[in-house]
C-alpha cells in the first residue's frame, strides 16, 4: 500500500456484497470505479455484468489489473487520476471503495463539475465513517459537503465497516 495514495484495500466478502447490493447496479448498466486496487470490487462488479470502467492511479498497479481482466469483455482498466475523467454523456454509476482523502474533491469532481447531462445516476463509495457521518448530517449541522451533496441527491449511511 502506498499512504501518499491513501490506499486501503477491501477483501471482506461481506463489505463487497453490501456494496454492490447498495448499488443497485445490474447487468449492462455502466459504472465508473475508482481505485480499483487489487480488483476485488472490480471482480464483483465485473461478474454482475456491468459495462464496467475501472480508473486507477497507481501505475504499479496497473498491469497487474490490464492481466487480470484481459478476458473480461465489460472491463475496461484506466490509468489516470478519477479527478481529470471525463465522464460518459451515458448514464452511468460510480461504485468505489475510494481514498479517504479525495472524498469531499471526487463527490464534487461527478456532482458539481459536470453538466447535469453528465452526473451519475447514483454513487456509492465506502468512505471514513466520520465523513458519512458528516455528508449524511441533519439540518443545523450541515457541512459545506453535506449542502453540496443535497443539492443533487439524497445521502445515506448504508452499513459501518
Amino acid at each position: 500500500m502506498k499512504k501518499s495514495l491513501g490506499q486501503h484495500f477491501l477483501n471482506n466478502a461481506s463489505t463487497l456484497r453490501k456494496i454492490i447490493e447498495a448499488s443497485g447496479v445490474k447487468k449492462d448498466d455502466i459504472v465508473i470505479e475508482i481505485g480499483p486496487g487489487h480488483g476485488v470490487l472490480t471482480q464483483s462488479l465485473a461478474k454482475k455484468g456491468v459495462l464496467l470502467t475501472s480508473i486507477e492511479l497507481d501505475r504499479d498497479l496497473i498491469a497487474e489489473l490490464t492481466k487480470q481482466f484481459a478476458s473480461h469483455k465489460n472491463v475496461k482498466i484506466l490509468e489516470g487520476d478519477a479527478l481529470d475523467f471525463t465522464p460518459p454523456k451515458t448514464p452511468y454509476h460510480v461504485v468505489a471503495n475510494i481514498p479517504y482523502y479525495i472524498t469531499s474533491p471526487l463527490i464534487n469532481h461527478f456532482l458539481r463539475e459536470q453538466p447535469t447531462n453528465q452526473r451519475p445516476q447514483t454513487i456509492t463509495l465506502l468512505v471514513q465513517k466520520e465523513v458519512a457521518q458528516k455528508i449524511c448530517a441533519k439540518p443545523g449541522d450541515l457541512s459545506v459537503l453535506a449542502l453540496q451533496v443535497l443539492l443533487f441527491g439524497t445521502p445515506k449511511i448504508i452499513d459501518n465497516v
